[in-house]
């Protein structure tokens, strides 16, 4: 007997109960149609995890390896992003769509030396194949139609098949489902029974998931273990919050369906916010003479900060302006305050990084140790040529030649001769 085996057969029990004891979770929540819809997606993910875990560890029994240290199950995201995970979970029904055996893997299990429980497996491994077909197939079954004018409202089935798109013959491809003349969707009457038949191979997947990891169970306990079925391992992934819907995805407040005075100055200092922030990049872009060669980049990033401050405030305003009164106003003003002072505060702290060649030599030289010389700020006559800055004293005296010379370079001015270096040791710079 393997301790590998015999921990990730543990493992694979674990997450077969989790499984099932999510199932009932979902029968068991009450009303609250954010913890009933947090049970379906632990349900659902939890679900997955166990198909998936089971098909790596078949996979290695059948390949005589040894089993991976982790079985594989999909990682729940973190706190503050759960609510998104589930509405994922849901539209995805978990993946579990995607962990269904394919016909190389049923080919696998054929290939291996028959037995009666791995006759079983292959059984179940064709029932999620029949339900994968059902959930492909049944879209088809419907099409584009024209109702009856009977004077009601209801769409009841009555009425003519829309013409199909030239080239697409089947009144259920996609392509007619979306661009067919047709005002209702209705399932073809001619394929009725044959969509109620995949209809129901459809939503039997979740049952023929369980039957599917159990018997897969049942194969590795007889095979690896000599029939000792062990207690349940450690349990990872969706299966340890079944049962803790509120913890893992808590209520979060909505937004009014209309905003009072008050309410409304907090999504708006917040928009303030986010502009200038989404100014930065440009601000500083243009102050580094960058904007004309790389504006597409710079975009792209203010761009980005818009989407992202636009999210952030679609998630947290509704619960800034819970409080009541002038309270809900605080975060807004607070936001608007600190938006005014982005904004003032930008233009010159670019100035400041990326000055330009007079900017940086009254900074680094003239307001400093040339201050009581003959190069002081009043005193001198400056040009740029070729890169080189040139400062010439009115009075007689040497001409500086200082560089590099160009705008929006963070370099510091440093000698490009002999006499500049001589002249700037003599005043100690």
């Amino acid at each position: 007997m393997s301790r590998s085996w015999e921990r990730a057969i543990a493992e694979l029990r674990a997450q077969g109960l989790a499984a099932r004891a999510s199932a009932d979770r979902v029968n068991e929540t009450g009303s609250d149609l954010v913890q009933r819809t947090t049970a379906v997606a632990v349900h659902y993910a939890a679900e997955t995890d166990y198909v998936r875990s089971a098909r790596a560890l078949l996979r290695a029994h059948l390949a005589g390896g040894r089993p991976p240290r982790r079985l594989p199950v999909a990682r729940v995201w973190p706190r503050s992003v759960r609510d998104l995970w589930k509405d994922r979970v849901l539209e995805r029904t978990g993946g579990l769509w995607r962990t269904v055996p394919g016909t190389s893997a049923v080919d696998q299990m054929r290939s291996a030396p028959a037995t009666p429980l791995l006759d079983v497996v292959i059984e179940r491994a064709e029932g999620l194949q029949t339900s994968l077909t059902g959930h492909r197939r049944h879209p088809r079954m419907y099409e584009k139609y024209f109702p009856e004018r009977d004077g009601g409202v209801r769409l009841d089935g009555r009425g003519r098949p829309a013409p199909t798109v030239p080239g697409f013959p089947d009144p259920g491809h996609p392509v007619n489902l979306h661009f067919a003349g047709g005002t209702g969707l209705r399932i073809q009457p001619a394929r009725a029974e044959e969509a109620s038949r995949l209809k129901d191979d459809e939503f039997a997947v979740h049952d023929r998931a369980l039957a599917f990891g159990d018997a897969v169970v049942d194969l590795l306990v007889e095979a690896r273990l000599d029939g000792t079925r062990p207690q349940a391992g450690r349990l990872r992934g969706a299966g340890q919050w079944v049962g803790r819907e509120e913890e893992l995805v808590p209520t979060r407040a909505q937004w009014p369906a209309k905003l009072s005075g008050l309410q409304a100055l907090t999504p708006a200092g917040l928009g303030l916010l986010m502009l200038a922030c989404a100014a930065l990049p440009l601000t500083f872009g243009n102050q580094a003479d960058l904007l004309s060669d790389y504006y597409a980049f710079l975009f792209a990033v203010s761009g980005a900060v818009l989407l992202a401050g636009g999210a952030i405030i679609y998630r947290a305003g509704p619960r800034l302006i819970q409080a009541p009164g002038f309270k809900a106003a605080v975060p807004g003003i607070a936001a608007g305050l600190l938006a005014l002072a982005v904004w003032q505060g930008q233009g010159p702290m670019a100035d400041h990084f990326f000055a330009g060649p007079y900017e940086r030599y009254e900074r680094e030289l003239a307001d400093g140790c040339l201050a009581a010389t003959p190069y002081r700020r009043d005193a001198v006559q400056t040009r740029v040529e070729n890169g080189v800055l040139l400062v010439t004293p009115t009075s007689q005296g040497t001409t500086l030649r200082l560089g590099p010379a160009e705008d929006g370079s963070t370099h510091p001015l440093r000698p490009v001769d002999a006499a500049t270096r001589k002249v700037l040791d003599g005043f100690h710079c």
